[in-house]
């Protein structure tokens, strides 16, 4: 291999870690904002049942039953 074909070869490369580190970077920054966004699940979710007579009577339902099964 001549030194002109190893030095084409070495810019190819280059270029293409080059593209390779831009996109990195792209998609680190994209899951990054997802991740920071995203809210978990419980959180949705907790306090969505105060005050709900129909849930206090499952619960009393559920520790009535554990009781029972001691």
């Amino acid at each position: 291999m001549t030194s002109q074909q190893l030095e084409e070869r070495s810019q190819q490369l280059e270029a293409r870690v080059a593209t390779l580190e831009t996109e990195l970077a792209q998609m680190k920054q994209m899951l990054s904002g997802f991740l920071q966004k995203q809210t978990p699940w419980w959180l949705k979710v907790a306090g969505s049942f105060e005050n709900d007579p129909t849930f206090d009577e499952a619960v009393r339902l559920g520790q009535e039953w554990r009781k029972s099964a001691e």
